[in-house]
């Protein structure tokens, strides 16, 4: 059983590594490989789902390295492998520059979310962490030629990374505790070190999941390609900030502190990300927001603890969402913009992609009897019975989900203007056209959306939540109330799509300006003061010692010469007393009677003078 997980993890991972090593060797072959890998990928993790195998090895004493399929990652698992193999064909179908590197990292990117998908202990959940976040950045800034796309990346992966300490400040509090690394035990902790643990993986989890304040993240990674965007914030990174916090729900709820501040986080992204969504102009940055929105139902849904409803929430948007990102895509690459007044009557050229992309929005606004609008409801039945007023705000996100969809679809299916040519080609030099295997994933994907309410509803529900801390189910006026709010924001938007705008909203009210004011600038300010302390004072003080030694150095040489010169000045006369002492040694009796008498005679008067 742990061979097939073992398998499911390296198989990508193994093909992935090859691929960015081969390089433009293998660039015809890649994309090829790519969805051929993703589709076995698929197949292994459908047999996981079914036969739950658990994968353990040992790692450092008292902790292993953990890996496991159960109620939670069980469901999870094939949905997330599904979106990877419709993203990869789309890729393939579309063209990517590098394809070796690009399918390369989208496989090593896949295997990084399926660790931190069926991770069961903290190490494993850090070294996936770890890589999911470092390829995540080579994917945003894929186009490394462009200065402005890797500095996107770079905003990403730093604030994704300074989220990330939480982790290891988690492990830190496990470690201390005296408890083990396993995901599972955390809840026994301590109540100081069980709250550290919380707090850092609470952190590390909102960062990924770009809840607030983190949120401005998202907006920069909408740089990196269209399919990047579709796998990385539909069903994989930003996916597992959310799906994080589901894992460790009774650790949430130990603390009686964690629970309560998740929801709320939640219910707040919710509501501020959605009235973001509602005002910008750039499709990819509505879908962006909305991410970041929507996410913030599953963060509200661990925080309220009903699992089994952010689960079902956390599939259905992952559907939903890849297949609205590939859609924009498709018209990105055709028409060469995302800019919503530019794309008026997309949806009239192109009516399979434009019926697709109508699916997946009316599923994001939460129309009856589309996916989101039941596992929305599924989630704020648990809030209601939590708080009514997380459900007020919940209810208030829900809206602004069918307002900014609504708006999308408007603009879409408005008529084509004469002049349409002049705004296109504005980002990219478009194609004018989309092919057919792009457009079956988007259509796989909007029926994904248009059915992913099973999930909440009827069997498929008893069987996801029966392992699962369920919430209650939603009744039937408060599932009559969101879908007649959302029919009645949709029409609003539909009259009056190009209305509802705002510059502070486009610009995410200003989260990146804020984090540079509040962490960015003072830390740049703190390392200049230290850096001008290093400079005055640490570098002066060594160089004064420096100098110091030098100048003592030089004068003990100085001494040392007369040292040295008295020294040689001694042996000197000792070589030459020597010459001297060796003279008399002639070898003749009669000089050694004469040296003798003048000892004598030296003696006596030495004798004389002394008396």
């Amino acid at each position: 059983m742990s061979a097939l997980l073992v398998l499911l993890i390296l198989l990508p991972a193994l093909a992935g590594g090859l691929l960015c090593l081969a390089g433009r060797r293998a660039d015809r072959a890649a994309p090829a490989v790519g969805v051929a890998v993703s589709g076995l990928v698929l197949a292994l993790a459908a047999a996981a789902a079914a036969t739950r195998p658990v994968f353990s090895a040992p790692f450092m004493a008292g902790a292993a390295f953990g890996l496991g399929v159960d109620d939670l990652s069980g469901p999870i698992l094939p949905v997330v492998a599904a979106v990877t193999v419709l993203v990869l064909i789309f890729a393939a179908a579309a063209g990517t520059a590098d394809p070796a590197r690009f399918h390369g990292l989208m496989l090593l990117f896949s295997s990084a979310v399926l660790i931190t998908l069926t991770a069961t202990s903290l190490p494993a959940l850090l070294f996936a962490w770890e890589i999911m976040g470092a390829v995540s950045y080579a994917l945003i800034g894929f186009r490394w030629r462009d200065v402005h796309r890797v500095g996107s990346g770079l905003t990403a992966f730093v604030t994704t990374r300074t989220a990330d300490l939480g982790l290891y400040l988690a492990a830190g509090a496990a470690l201390a505790g005296g408890g083990s690394l396993a995901l599972a035990d955390l809840p026994g902790l301590d109540g100081g070190w069980r709250d550290a643990a919380a707090a850092g993986i609470l952190v590390a989890a909102l960062g990924k999941a770009a809840q607030l304040p983190f949120s401005f993240w998202l907006s920069r990674a909408m740089e990196g390609p269209s399919t990047v965007s579709a796998l990385l914030h539909s069903a994989a990174m930003v996916a597992m900030g959310g799906y994080l916090l589901l894992r460790i729900q009774p650790l949430l709820a130990a603390t009686g502190w964690g629970a309560t501040t998740a929801a709320w986080v939640g219910a707040g992204t919710a509501v501020l990300l959605g009235v973001a969504a509602l005002g910008q102009q750039d499709l990819k940055q509505l879908l962006a927001a909305s991410t970041s929105a929507q996410l913030g139902f599953v963060v509200l849904a661990a925080g309220v603890g009903n699992v089994a409803g952010g689960a079902a929430h956390l599939m259905a948007h992952a559907a939903t969402k890849a297949g609205l990102f590939l859609a924009a895509g498709a018209w990105l690459a055709a028409l060469g913009t995302k800019k919503l007044p530019a794309l008026r009557g997309a949806a009239r050229r192109w009516p399979v992609i434009g019926a697709s992309f109508t699916v997946a929005a009316l599923s994001l606004a939460g129309i009856a009897p589309l996916s989101l609008w039941a596992t929305k409801d599924d989630v704020l039945a648990a809030a209601l019975e939590a708080s009514p007023f997380l459900y007020t705000a919940g209810l208030v996100g829900a809206v602004l989900s069918a307002a900014y969809a609504g708006k999308a679809v408007a603009m879409v299916w408005r008529p084509l203007p004469a002049d349409a040519a002049s705004a296109y080609d504005t980002e990219e030099r478009g194609t004018r056209r989309i092919s057919p295997w792009q457009t079956v994933p988007v259509l796989l994907l909007a029926a994904g959306a248009a059915v992913a309410g099973l999930l909440v509803f009827g069997p498929v529900a008893q069987a996801l939540g029966s392992g699962l801390r369920a919430g209650p189910e939603p009744g039937p006026l408060e599932l009559a109330l969101s879908a007649g709010l959302a029919v009645a924001v949709l029409a609003l938007l539909w009259r009056y799509p190009e209305r509802f705008r705002s510059k502070s909203a486009a610009d995410w009210f200003g989260l990146e300006r804020a984090a540079q004011a509040v962490v960015v600038r003072p830390v740049l300010a703190a390392a200049g003061s230290l850096a001008r302390f290093d400079d005055r004072v640490l570098d002066r003080g060594v160089d004064a010692a420096a100098r110091l030694t030098v100048l003592a150095a030089g004068r003990a040489a100085k001494t040392d010469a007369v040292v040295d010169g008295t020294a040689e000045a001694v042996a000197r006369g000792i070589r030459s007393a020597g010459r001297q002492a060796r003279r008399p040694q002639t070898g003749l009796i009669h000089q050694y009677y004469a040296q003798a008498a003048l000892l004598i005679a030296g003696a006596v008067v030495l004798l004389v003078l002394v008396r």
